[in-house]
């Protein structure tokens, strides 16, 4: 350690602490002066010689300063500025006392230096204010090596602090406050998260209670009827066709239309009896089978859109065999079945067993759409077919490149009016209102004389069609009624081929048994249209005798159990 007091020298012993004062300063041994012989060390004053102090001890508390004995300086040394000075008295620290350092000794045999005593310790007055006991204050410990023995007890080298009774209160208030504060912060995040939940809930229950209304369409304008009666009142854009399903098999057509409404997005097949009554090019009154028959895809698809007042866009000829494909194409269809149809072979299974849910295949398909039964009205039959082409309509892609496959894959020779692409697209269009539930099946009112009743102008023709009814005249077409007296039950199956033939049915009776059948014309100007009736239900040119037909007709066919039922023509 350097000494503040004097200048460096590297050559000279460093002094060794010996304690420490009141501030915590260091107090050094005081080095021996060297002996006779040994290097001359450098003298900043030019060889003067210093006068020997006295050293006094300084005591900061008010202790009595203690005189050293001066000693004389050694003969024939040279002058040393740190050898030549008397020892000064040091403060201690530790407690309280004041040490003197030692005056410099007498010079020692060569051989030896004479090891240096420190001065006895000097107690220093009690009661000092400002200065705490000695127990309460640390020493550093001795220096290692040193030579002093005083008595060190272990409370000097350490602190000891004193319990606080009130710390204890501060921490529990500190602790009382945060964890109070924390509990209100705590308090604070609860109620932001209810209030956040709250308002969450709420939202979602409005949005639940409007889309529920919404579904249920009890908003105001939400409702299907009231966008579909919005939709009504202004142009509707319609897309029909017709298909004639011929089978090939037994005989007969079945005539449908297929309306798809892209205004109010519904698709309705409409069924059309074989006995209404349309006009053909030349204005000439038939019934619609007959005009199948006789005039044609282009001719009965003018007759029909005269009759109804619509425009239809083509035909679609739909021959069994190919409804058979399109139905296996298509996997099967599933449908609800009103009763069992009888196999090919007399004892053998039903192809199509009664119950709902049935699944179909081509064949089975094709047999439930063209069966009656012996005296079942024609409208049960159209019925099934109406089941049928529902049931390929939902089976059907709603792509118009995947429906246009499906048809190419029957590989059938269609009527230009309708060439594979527009056929595909318009299926396409029904498809995806089938799928859905938004497709009905409706059947055309039509009277005994053929004619449309009045609620087929309105619930068809009108609202479906969107057309106007401009039927011809019925008294145009010749009327025909029957009595039965064949004991077979034959009017259901001579009404259709009278229909097929152009004659407009106006009532059937029952009549009794008779052997023979009779064709009864009152005018003579019917004689002829008298045996052209005769012929269409096979009955020999013999039967036809002039008679009294029935009221509103112009002839009247007597069955006897000579005819033969042909089945619908």
């Amino acid at each position: 350690m350097n000494d503040q007091q004097h200048p460096y020298d590297p050559y000279y012993p460093q002094p060794q602490i010996i304690g420490y004062d009141e501030y915590g300063q260091p107090v050094y041994q005081q080095p021996q002066a060297p002996q006779q012989g040994q290097g001359q060390h450098y003298d900043p004053y030019g060889g003067q010689q210093q006068q020997p102090q006295q050293g006094y001890g300084y005591d900061p508390y008010g202790g009595q300063p203690q005189q050293q004995q001066p000693q004389q300086p050694q003969q024939g040394s040279p002058y040393d500025p740190y050898g030549q000075q008397q020892g000064y008295a040091y403060p201690s620290y530790d407690t309280g006392q004041q040490w003197a350092a030692p005056a410099e000794p007498a010079p020692a045999p060569a051989t030896q230096a004479a090891p240096v005593t420190p001065a006895a310790p000097v107690a220093a007055p009690a009661g000092v204010p400002g200065q705490r006991p000695a127990s309460e204050r640390s020493a550093p410990a001795r220096q290692a090596g040193g030579d002093d023995d005083r008595d060190y007890r272990t409370e000097q080298f350490s602190f000891i602090e004193e319990p606080d009774e009130d710390s204890e209160d501060v921490i529990d208030w500190l602790k009382f406050t945060e964890s109070r504060s924390e509990r209100r912060e705590e308090a604070r995040r609860r109620g932001r998260n209810r209030v956040v939940a709250l308002v969450v809930v709420l939202v979602l229950a409005v949005a639940g209670g409007v889309g529920y209304l919404w579904s249920a369409g009890k908003l105001p304008g939400s409702s299907e009827a009231e966008q579909k009666g919005n939709a009504a009142t202004g142009p509707q854009k319609r897309d029909t066709i017709v298909v004639h399903l011929h089978d090939l098999k037994n005989g007969g057509t079945s005539t449908a239309l297929l309306v798809n409404n892209a205004t109010t997005r519904q698709g309705t097949t409409v069924l059309l009896p074989n006995s209404v009554v349309v006009a053909d090019e030349e204005g000439s009154v038939t019934t619609l089978g007959k005009s199948v028959e006789d005039d044609g895809a282009g001719g009965t698809r003018e007759a029909i859109g005269n009759l109804l007042g619509t425009r239809i866009t083509g035909t679609w000829r739909l021959d069994t065999p190919y409804l058979e494909n399109l139905v296996e194409t298509v996997s099967g269809i599933e449908t609800d079945t009103d009763t069992d149809v009888p196999g090919a072979k007399k004892g053998a299974d039903p192809l199509v067993r009664k119950g709902e849910k049935q699944t179909l295949n081509g064949r089975a398909a094709v047999a439930y759409a063209t069966y009656r039964a012996p005296g079942e009205a024609e409208a049960k039959q159209l019925q099934r077919f109406g089941q049928v082409m529902y049931g390929v309509l939902r089976k059907i892609s709603s792509d118009p490149e995947a429906a246009t496959v499906t048809i190419q894959t029957l590989q059938q020779i269609l009527d230009p009016s309708l060439p594979e692409k527009d056929l595909a697209a318009s299926l396409a269009r029904l498809a995806e209102h089938a799928k859905i539930g938004d497709h009905k099946t409706a059947l055309l009112p039509v009277g005994a004389d053929g004619a449309l009743t009045e609620d087929a102008g309105g619930s068809v023709v009108k609202d479906i069609l969107g057309g106007k009814v401009t039927a011809p005249e019925a008294g145009e077409v010749t009327r025909v009624s029957i009595r039965d007296g064949s004991g077979k039950d034959a009017t259901e199956t001579a009404r259709i081929v009278l229909i097929n033939g152009g004659y407009a049915f106006v009532g059937g009776a029952e009549a009794p048994t008779r052997e023979t059948s009779q064709v009864l014309y009152a005018d003579d100007a019917q004689k002829a249209t008298a045996a052209e009736v005769a012929k269409t239900l096979g009955l020999p040119a013999t039967a036809v005798t002039k008679g009294e037909p029935s009221n509103a007709a112009a002839v009247t066919v007597v069955l006897g159990q000579d005819y033969k039922p042909q089945g619908p023509r």
